[in-house]
């Protein structure tokens, strides 16, 4: 091969390379936003039986007070309506990081509703870890943490 021909070859497959890489990202970062929504959606209607499938085995919440929860908690309280909530707002400032088959999304959130049977209203930055397997992205840990009042 001569070395102009062997120099667009290479060219060609990195360039390929980069960009098939670069849509492989935003395809997961995509798919991990539209879990967000469906989580989202999710609390509002107390959709048990998807709160199930995107909440994976081992997940752990810790809500704004520092409480730890497990997803066998959670389901508990929003059976028993201990927890429902009447409005998320996540659209603020939201980063959605992915890192091979993990990604960390962050973001500002207004809640209005009850967690654990103690109402809550107020702005909170949230952090989600999602983790692809083979059954979809699944939430594996989440957190708030309340913003002070100005």
């Amino acid at each position: 091969m001569k070395p102009i021909t062997l120099y667009i070859a290479l060219t060609v497959t990195c360039i390929s390379f980069a960009f098939g890489e670069g849509q492989r990202e935003t395809t997961h970062e995509q798919e991990v936003r539209q879990m967000i929504h469906k989580y989202r959606s999710a609390l509002l209607q107390r959709d048990i039986p998807m709160l199930e499938k995107i909440w994976a085995d081992d997940y752990i919440f810790v809500n704004a007070s520092g409480d730890v929860l497990t997803k066998a908690q959670r389901l508990s309280n929003l059976k028993s309506g201990a927890t429902s909530l009447d409005s998320i707002n996540q659209e603020e400032n939201i980063s959605v990081r992915v890192y091979q088959n993990s990604a960390v999304v962050t973001s500002r959130v207004t809640l209005k509703g009850q967690y654990s049977g103690k109402q809550i209203s107020g702005h909170y930055t949230s952090t989600h870890v999602w983790v692809k397997s083979p059954a979809g992205w699944q939430l594996v840990s989440n957190q708030l943490t309340a913003l002070a009042t100005k």
